[in-house]
């Protein structure tokens, strides 16, 4: 496999996926946009990570990790499977939270087949209901294209008898092309996903290069790493003020040179950024360590990583903040 071409200004070629074209089945006669949706932490991250056998997506256990659609695209059984991984559909109690709920209903309208997500609880002492906030979500899905509904988290349960009070009030509520049980953490069901998708998907030509496994530049997974980085560090106070710019992204010019990123993560207040740099530097050190090791996994490469916090008070609010940190709708950035 080949992680990533030479680019120039963060902006490599193209990442080639495990999946393609390895498991490509002769030519694509089948293509289209699968868009990944549902409530915050159900794993709609993880299932596509784990579609693309690639740890590409940022994941952590907070709430609306995801903050713009992601594509991962995967060839299974002659379709080129266009995986759109969404924020997570939630009560939004500022601008950034309503362009991230815009978004995912944008990648919903304009899907081929659409995968609702729900997850079983962490701890199952009995029957599994369904939640009031997916029963929510089945209403805005759409009437006129395939909705696969994915049980995600099923390695958590033993006796899967449990969960068919779920899956009878899921069913209840609409009719689903299909249901797939899942534990996108241990990959398990992941393959009946691909297959049910890929029959779905309209006929035509693939819309991707052969290789390509993204549409996203490295900038922003750099970017997505160092955030990602902060959540698993932090505690409740300081996630959701957090957002991250890449300064600089240099390529190295050989082999014997790293790759050299400067990111900057922006806070509302100092006491966050107090919390973020910790005693003596040794938070921000924690944070740096962890990003710079994804992103070296990611390209396959050696990487020097500087990283600076920022106070931008009330940046959530403020279109012109959000459109600097790539987070505003192009619809209303443009």
């Amino acid at each position: 496999m080949e992680w990533i071409g030479r680019g120039s200004h963060g902006n490599p070629r193209p990442m080639a996926s495990k999946s393609s074209p390895e498991k490509a089945e002769g030519p694509v006669v089948r293509a289209g946009t699968v868009a990944i949706i549902g409530r915050s932490n159900v794993g709609k991250s993880t299932l596509l990570n784990a579609a693309l056998a690639l740890r590409l997506a940022a994941v952590s256990r907070r709430p609306q990790t995801t903050r713009t659609p992601l594509l991962g695209i995967v060839r299974h059984q002659g379709a080129e499977i266009g995986f759109l991984d969404t924020p997570g559909l939630h009560k939004a109690d500022s601008k950034l939270g309503r362009e991230m709920n815009r978004s995912a209903r944008d990648a919903l309208r304009d899907a081929d087949v659409v995968l609702f997500v729900v997850a079983l609880p962490p701890h199952v002492r009995g029957d599994v209901r369904a939640h009031p906030g997916d029963l929510a979500l089945i209403e805005q899905l759409p009437t006129d294209k395939p909705v696969v509904l994915i049980v995600n988290k099923i390695d958590v349960i033993r006796d899967k008898g449990l969960m068919l009070p779920l899956l009878a009030a899921l069913s209840a509520a609409r009719e689903f092309t299909a249901v797939v049980p899942v534990s996108a953490l241990t990959e398990q069901g992941i393959e009946l996903v691909l297959d049910e998708v890929a029959k779905l998907l309209p006929e035509g030509p693939a819309r991707y290069a052969a290789d390509t496994l993204t549409d996203r530049p490295m900038r922003h997974f750099a970017a997505e790493y160092v955030r990602e980085a902060v959540l698993r560090a932090t505690s409740q106070e300081v996630p959701h003020a957090v957002a991250v710019t890449i300064d600089e992204y240099a390529e190295p010019s050989s082999d014997k040179e790293v790759t050299r990123i400067s990111a900057t993560i922006h806070v509302e207040r100092e006491g966050q950024k107090r919390i973020l740099i910790g005693e003596k530097g040794t938070m921000l050190k924690r944070i740096g360590t962890e990003a710079r090791e994804r992103v070296e996994e990611l390209i396959g490469g050696r990487v020097h990583l500087a990283i600076w916090v920022r106070v931008t008070a009330g940046w959530r609010e403020r279109s012109e903040s959000l459109a600097d940190f790539g987070l505003l709708a192009r619809t209303e950035s443009t």
